[in-house]
């Protein structure tokens, strides 16, 4: 393959710190280092990325802040769909991808690249999303995916580790501490190492955006969110943008050790893989906008939209974030958050977020109809031919 320039997806962690002089030492071409900022850097993780690319052998270093897009326009129309992989993944990893891989192929445009590369390995689901995300956005840009060249040697974490060594190349694995982790804005994953063993428990020292549940204080915290037409807009009173809401709760949620998940998940290509996730300000937003819809929402509409968010989810992880079916389920979900406005008040204790109350201006909900006094508003007996009909298969059966 003759290839010119290359754009690649560069964090600065192990995998794409040896694959950078790889690809150069392979195509004898110019490498782009592209950092996408989707919240990673949100402790520091960012500082001095561009020296270290450039160390690395990357002739430019194009760091793109994506933080507010990433949180409004990615995460809170996940939110609204109510998709959760398997009962328990917030989709962290997999609702990031499709967004790097856009801003990677508007840099490789910029830089007139004729090729995109990645490092996800040839076992995961991320290969499959950036390069769906490619094909569906400039399929005349080449792909190089290191991880699947007969070529590429370096096939393991601990053959990377020595890879970076004897190229002077700074990391900060070792062999010691060579846990996989991706971080973003909305989550952190954890796997490789003790983790592959499903039969280990996570060390409390795992964790990284919360504190174990055991170091949780005794009495958590309660936050209030305000949403306006199914996207969160305000913390305890005060407005704030997209990626400033996240942060905030990522804040409350993880000194009360909420979030944290251990999953052994089915990978699009038929692994099973065990990880562990911090979800915190995402797990709080899930719990607040579930109970608002709860008031907001009619039944039908409810009970249709959970069918939607399996599918919505299942798309996300999958990768096929540009799409016409995403598009037009967003159009759906747009549709059934007109409503879902107000205020939910969720107390986070020792690992758990609770609802403690909701209101909103719409509410479908009727205090007067729900209480078991009976008044105008109801007259018991109508349930008598409502029950009878609904029944009338039922009894047929039963007389058979």
């Amino acid at each position: 393959m003759s290839v010119k320039k290359i754009v690649l997806a560069y964090s600065g962690g192990l995998d794409t710190s040896v694959i950078l002089p790889w690809l150069k030492e392979k195509y004898g071409c110019e490498v782009v280092a592209l950092v996408a900022d989707v919240g990673q850097g949100q402790k520091g993780e960012l500082e001095g990325i561009e020296e270290k690319a450039r160390r690395s052998g990357a002739s430019k270093c194009v760091v793109a802040d994506l933080k507010r897009e990433f949180a409004e326009e990615y995460c809170f129309k996940m939110l609204a769909a109510g998709a959760i992989y398997e009962d328990r993944y917030m989709l962290g990893t997999s609702i990031a991808r499709p967004l790097i891989a856009k801003a990677q192929v508007d840099c490789a445009r910029k830089e007139k690249a004729d090729a995109v590369a990645h490092g996800a390995t040839g076992k995961g689901n991320d290969q499959v999303r950036f390069e769906l995300t490619y094909m569906a956005l400039a399929p005349q840009l080449k792909i190089i995916a290191p991880w699947k060249d007969p070529s590429f040697e370096l096939t393991s974490r601990e053959a990377a580790v020595e890879y970076a060594k004897a190229r002077g190349i700074p990391i900060t694995q070792t062999k010691k501490k060579i846990y996989s982790r991706d971080r973003n804005l909305w989550h952190i994953s954890h796997e490789g190492a003790d983790l592959e063993d499903p039969a280990n428990q996570p060390k409390d020292d795992l964790w990284v955006m919360s504190v174990p549940v055991a170091k949780a204080p005794a009495k958590g915290e309660f936050v209030t969110v305000e949403f306006a037409k199914g996207m969160p807009v305000a913390v305890n009173g005060k407005k704030l943008p997209g990626d400033a809401v996240i942060a905030t709760l990522n804040d409350i949620g993880g000194r009360n050790a909420v979030g944290q998940v251990d999953l052994v998940e089915n990978r699009l290509v038929g692994i099973k893989s065990r990880g562990a996730y911090e979800t915190p300000g995402g797990t709080i937003l899930y719990e607040a906008h579930r109970a608002l819809e709860s008031l907001t929402l009619d039944r039908e509409t409810a009970h249709y939209k959970q069918q939607i968010a399996l599918k919505y989810a299942d798309m996300v992880y999958n990768g096929q974030w540009f799409c016409e079916l995403r598009e037009a389920l967003d159009a759906f979900v747009a549709a059934t958050q007109r409503n879902v406005t107000g205020l939910v008040r969720v107390h986070c204790l020792k690992g758990r977020a609770s609802v403690a109350g909701v209101e909103s201006p719409n509410s479908l909900y009727s205090g007067k109809l729900a209480s078991f006094t009976m008044g105008a508003e109801y007259t018991p007996s109508d349930a008598t031919g409502f029950i009878k009909l609904l029944g009338l298969q039922m009894r047929g059966r039963g007389k058979a």
